[in-house]
């Protein structure tokens, strides 16, 4: 599968990830976006052994965009650390279903289970709970439903997806948190599974230069559809 490189370093290595690939290996066994690349540096790079390359942020299966990985244990350290001290900013550029506010902050408490893939909204007294905090503005409305940019302040699994569903915004597509969103679908027979989301920015230092630096892929636009062509 082509996997598009955007920049790459000694130490990074920057993405745009394909729709319907694992950002690691799971137990569907297909092949995953952390493997291939890994294939690639070794090729490339005639390396022998084993070549190293960690994941420090993670996007659902379904959903395509940019991601870093890191090509030295020293850079997965320090961007590990900006992603804990939330100085590492994360952009995503979804379509919606309903009007949304112009503008708003969702904070939720979430907790996933392991054994069926699926993240739950609980109580803040819940112990178990990790908080969950984005903020997003709408970029327009058309055929019911909002086009929305979301910045994410916390990084928690299915993070976006579970929390509009929550508010009563599920992500056009997504069978799995809104069961209005999967009626809609009417262009997946190509993409099955794929949710209209995308990864469209990232913001960091860089980890031995500290130098800041932003990567930008293709924001897809209104229609849901676009969002399975990446």
């Amino acid at each position: 599968m082509d996997i598009p490189v955007i920049y790459e370093d000694n130490h990074l290595l920057v993405v745009d990830k394909p729709i319907n690939m694992p950002s690691q290996k799971d137990e569907s066994k297909d092949l995953d976006l952390q493997s291939s690349l890994k294939a690639l540096l070794k090729e490339k790079y005639g390396k022998p052994g084993n070549v190293f390359l960690a994941l420090v942020q993670r996007l659902d299966r379904p959903v395509s965009g940019v991601m870093v990985l890191a090509k030295t244990s020293k850079a997965a350290s320090r961007l590990s650390d900006q992603i804990r001290t939330r100085t590492f900013s994360k952009k995503y550029q979804a379509v919606v279903i309903g009007q949304c506010p112009p503008k708003g902050k969702l904070v939720n408490h979430l907790i996933k289970d392991a054994k069926t893939n699926i993240t739950s909204v609980v109580p803040a007294s819940s112990k178990y709970g990790k908080e969950a905090i984005l903020e997003f503005t709408r970029l327009g409305f058309q055929n019911g439903c909002s086009l929305i940019e979301v910045k994410l302040i916390t990084g928690r699994p299915h993070q976006i997806r579970v929390q509009f569903a929550a508010a009563g915004f599920p992500l056009w597509g997504d069978k799995k948190y809104g069961e209005q969103a999967s009626l809609l679908v009417r262009f997946q027979t190509r993409q099955k599974g794929s949710i209209a989301l995308r990864s469209v920015e990232i913001n960091f230092n860089h980890p031995t230069k500290n130098e800041p630096l932003q990567f930008e892929v293709e924001r897809p636009g209104f229609e849901p559809w676009s969002y399975f062509s990446f």
